[in-house]
């Protein structure tokens, strides 16, 4: 082949790649907003009726029915995203507040010279690191602390790869997963746990000691697997699924800056952080705080930071713009993957598919129903990642599921529970994880190619714990 031949097939595939870039996330959540759309052609709509009891909305199992529905237009596609907005408004705020506060702390330096105080507790040693962030994180969500807070965190945690000189997908990981194991054994969960047992009419927290197992199992899971590719980045940076990894954050192409000594006043500005986060964790279980509350939390912090570090304030709000600005990407995305529920809902071909799901587990033994139901159970919550949303729409179907076959609620209860946290860590459904995902500058593909082993594991050991609670008459304590 001559030169000018090889030149040509060279410049040829260079044109292909180009051709053929990964597509942004937003991309990616308007194709399944635009299959939704075409979906609304071809299944027909369905609906149960939904009843009152104790103050809770419940499906009538009974009670579905198909109707008649207009499929979806062109302009349904554009004021759902508008709609998905609105309706993430109070994560998308907090995500906004969270991530400027966050910079207001950075830039006076106490999480850098904190991260570097730790790494040189931990004497460098990145697992002693790993685990201490991957349990803090499970710890916060197990006790109700949503893993959509995760989003605001991701940056400290890019900031502890870098001074580990590890990818971001490490970053993101020892944070974001550390979040979801905790949340597959939700142990004393306000939120989704009480929704879930409320609604299968079960005590209140109880079964906590069987959760308590399934938490140390996940974590100790999650955790070994973080490792364990850490270490495969650590020796050879190349084994990044980034390839050789760079941080594409505002300062990745800059040098690390020699930390600065931990001063008293890092330590008073973590401390309040800290303190901060206690208060809110009271408040949420004494005074019933939710969203609004914590964002407000977090401003007073932004703002006691700032008197204490003597920022004016001009400079405060700089500060706080700045951060906002960089967590700006993921938490509009929040919104879009919201407009792919509202969508669904308007299409009304939720019901539908929880519908036909339950009319197939006919005829099946205790064991393989169940194995069923956890397994529609994930795929399900790659479609409606909303824990609470999703226990109101499907445990009232699993209940009488459960009831029918004999099964213990409490092993329904945790068939829902561990199938309601899986799919979260890879479905691009998920708000939080494509928003973490834009924060770390981390492509779905990479993070598909990281995550997909561990997700397969977490499948099997959830169906082996849905399978020893069915097994042992997994009871209401």
């Amino acid at each position: 082949m001559s030169t000018k031949a090889r030149s040509h097939e060279r410049s040829s595939d260079n044109i292909e790649r180009k051709k053929l870039p990964m597509p942004d996330v937003f991309v990616i959540l308007f194709g399944f907003m635009i299959l939704i759309v075409l979906a609304s052609y071809i299944i027909p709509a369905g609906s149960y009726e939904r009843v009152i009891n104790n103050g809770l909305t419940q499906v009538d199992t009974d009670s579905f029915r198909y109707i008649s529905a207009e499929p979806l237009g062109f302009l349904d596609l554009f004021t759902a995203i508008h709609k998905g907005l609105v309706g993430a408004s109070s994560i998308i705020f907090l995500i906004l507040v969270v991530g400027g506060v966050l910079k207001v702390i950075e830039s006076t330096g106490a999480i850098s010279s904190g991260i570097h105080r730790l790494i040189n507790l931990a004497k460098g040693k990145q697992n002693i690191l790993i685990l201490v962030f991957c349990t803090t994180f499970a710890v916060l969500s197990s006790v109700g602390i949503a893993p959509n807070l995760a989003i605001a965190f991701i940056p400290i945690g890019l900031l502890l790869a870098r001074s580990l000189n590890l990818d971001p997908i490490v970053g993101m990981a020892m944070i974001f997963l550390g979040a979801y194991a905790g949340f597959a054994g939700g142990v004393f969960d306000p939120v989704v746990t009480v929704t879930g047992q409320t609604l299968a009419e079960l005590p209140l927290f109880s079964g906590f000691v069987y959760r308590g197992v399934i938490f140390i199992t996940f974590l100790a899971i999650t955790t070994a697997y973080i490792c364990r590719y850490a270490a495969k980045v650590k020796d050879n940076p190349t084994n990044s699924f980034m390839g050789q990894h760079t941080f594409t954050s505002n300062d990745a192409n800059t040098p690390l800056e020699e930390p600065s000594t931990f001063t008293l006043s890092h330590k008073l500005v973590l401390g309040l952080f800290v303190g901060f986060i206690g208060f809110f964790l009271y408040g949420g279980f004494n005074l019933s705080w939710g969203i609004t509350e914590l964002s407000a939390i977090f401003l007073i912090l932004g703002v006691v930071t700032a008197i204490l570090c003597r920022i004016n304030p001009n400079d405060f709000v700089k500060r706080l713009m700045s951060g906002a600005s960089e967590v700006m990407y993921g938490a509009l995305v929040v919104g879009v993957a919201a407009a792919v529920i509202v969508l669904l809902k308007q299409a009304q071909l939720i019901d539908t598919i929880v519908h036909s799901v339950a009319s197939s587990l006919d005829g099946h033994g205790q064991i393989m129903a169940m194995q069923l139901l956890y397994l529609f159970n994930l795929t399900f919550n790659g479609i409606i990642t909303s824990g609470t949303g999703q226990a109101a729409i499907v445990m009232p179907i699993m209940v009488p599921i459960g009831d029918m076959l004999e099964v213990t609620r409490q092993s329904t209860f945790i068939t829902f529970k561990l199938g309601d946290a899986v799919t979260n860590i890879i479905t691009p459904l998920s708000g939080t994880l494509m928003a973490c995902l834009a924060i770390a500058r981390i492509s779905y593909v990479e993070w598909f190619k990281f995550v997909l082993p561990l997700v397969m594991i977490w499948v099997v050991v959830g169906g082996v714990f849905v399978a020893i609670a069915v097994s042992i008459n997994y009871g209401p304590f």
